[in-house]
């Protein structure tokens, strides 16, 4: 061990590298949930889905890929309980498949949690102007109103995560409450003219294009995972954490799938195909003002705001976190792995986030790109292959890191389901990059260059590798 440089240790007592919090099962929830922004899935994936998709049949869609991910979940948390690190698909997938993989699943994971930030972000900044200018008579730059949010964002990311934690539950209820009040008056007036049964014949499933279904559907669960990221924050992790992961899973789900459900039955197989391909983007807020009232429309286009804004202060904390976990295992500079005296927060880490998604703001405005087709369609299509990419090499290191160990000999979790989960999320995977070009506009030129971002992410796994030899070893396990 002549040859590795040390790595210097300081006290815990001058120095803090731990994050404090009382995370529960629910807070983790709120938090994991409001990344997958329920409003903004109804109101703007879904449509596309019934859309470009299978039609009437789009809502099965969510249960498939619930079960895909809930068997997935089956050796994550499982793993989980011996991987005492927050670093998330990282810390795993260098647990079962070397520490060069995990520098590659760490920098892939920085790049998708980043870009997934950042398209928010965008989205945000046209939401509010629209709305702003819809009632006054102001009118901004969408990206002057992202960089205002992304200033709130950053002093809540630089406080204690419990902090985070409420804004989050209230927001969430927010716009959870608005779509269940919408699906409670279409069921109660038996939707347009009955409820639909597509979604329960194998032939409206499969029907149109299945493919983009899926890869729009997987799309809605973006973030479930990251509940291992909150791991030292979490009240008796080995508990919260699983519970936390299979909840969040459940309540996406069956949420989405209830939701595109009734929102189909609002008009009618035939008819939610015609309304979401000529008014995608105001579905929602149209069936509220069929079924409930213009006050309902109007409410829906204000929680949008806030359902973006509760998705880019989850997408912030993971991708601090990740941060932090870099600068702790000394992947990346060592004094990004310190917390805040005070709050226990990784407020360094947060403040490289924010600096980040601040330039990236800044260089998509300078460049004139629109920020929905461009710059949330663009770093969407990123994010989505990113974390579905993530998701495979996690469970066949799940496999190997069972099988060389021998620490569980149960079947189930360490075999059967996370085997099932590898050949289904290999195929979701490869679904994914086939229709990448849809995802971002029909540019293939542009999917290929997005492939190149994230082949490029990968092979600097392997490059620092060598270059920093003791890099990601606490993560993984190694010493």
């Amino acid at each position: 061990m002549d040859n590795v440089m040390a790595i210097p240790i300081q006290s815990k007592e001058t120095v803090p590298d731990r994050l404090n919090g009382s995370l529960g099962v629910g807070a983790i929830v709120f938090m994991v949930v409001a990344a997958a922004a329920p409003l903004t899935v109804i109101a703007g994936t879904v449509p596309i889905g019934i859309s470009v998709g299978d039609g009437a049949g789009f809502p099965a869609m969510y249960l498939l890929c619930g079960a895909v991910l809930g068997l997935f979940a089956v050796g994550f948390t499982n793993m989980s309980r011996h991987v005492p690190s927050a670093g998330g698909f990282y810390a795993y997938i260098g647990r079962g498949l070397g520490r060069s993989a995990g520098l590659s699943a760490a920098f892939l994971a920085v790049l998708s949690y980043i870009a997934i930030l950042v398209a928010v972000y965008g989205y945000v900044g046209a939401a509010i102007n629209d709305l702003v200018s819809a009632h006054t008579a102001l009118s901004m730059p969408w990206w002057v109103w992202s960089l205002i949010v992304a200033g709130v964002v950053s002093m809540l990311g630089h406080r204690q995560i419990d902090l985070s934690g409420k804004v989050l539950s209230v927001l969430l209820l927010g716009e959870v409450g608005v779509v269940l009040l919408i699906d409670t008056f279409v069921v109660g007036r038996g939707g347009h003219h009955g409820f639909s049964t597509a979604p329960l014949h194998l032939s409206a499933v499969t029907s149109g294009a299945p493919g983009i279904a899926i890869m729009f559907a997987l799309a809605g669960f973006l973030g479930f995972e990251a509940t291992v990221v909150f791991r030292e924050e979490a009240r008796d992790p080995a508990r919260t954490i699983p519970r936390a992961t299979y909840a969040a899973l459940a309540l996406i789900g069956c949420f989405y799938a209830f939701s595109s459900w009734a929102l189909v039955s609002a008009w009618g197989d035939k008819g939610a195909v015609t309304e979401a391909g000529a008014n995608s983007g105001g579905m929602l807020a149209e069936t509220a003002r069929r079924f409930v009232g213009g006050y309902a429309a109007d409410l829906v286009s204000v929680l949008l705001i806030t359902s973006l804004f509760a998705a880019i202060l989850s997408f912030h904390n993971v991708s601090a976190r990740y941060f932090f976990s870099l600068g702790k295992t000394s992947v990346l500079t060592q004094r990004l792995g310190r917390s805040h005296p005070v709050h226990g927060s990784p407020h360094r880490a947060s403040a490289v986030v924010t600096v980040l998604a601040l330039l990236l703001i800044v260089g998509a405005a300078v460049a004139r790109l629109d920020p929905v087709t461009q710059v949330f369609g663009w770093l969407a299509g990123i994010a989505t292959v990113g974390v579905v990419a993530l998701m495979l090499f996690t469970c066949l290191s799940v496999l190997i890191f069972f099988r060389r160990n021998r620490v569980d000999s149960r079947l189930w979790p360490t075999i059967v389901a996370p085997g099932i989960a590898l050949v289904c999320l290999a195929g979701c995977l490869y679904l994914t990059v086939d229709n990448l070009p849809i995802l971002v506009g029909g540019s293939n030129t542009l999917a290929l260059i997005i492939a190149g971002i994230l082949l490029l992410a990968v092979a600097l796994g392997p490059i620092v590798a060598r270059l920093r030899p003791l890099a990601n070893a606490l993560a993984i396990g190694e010493s």
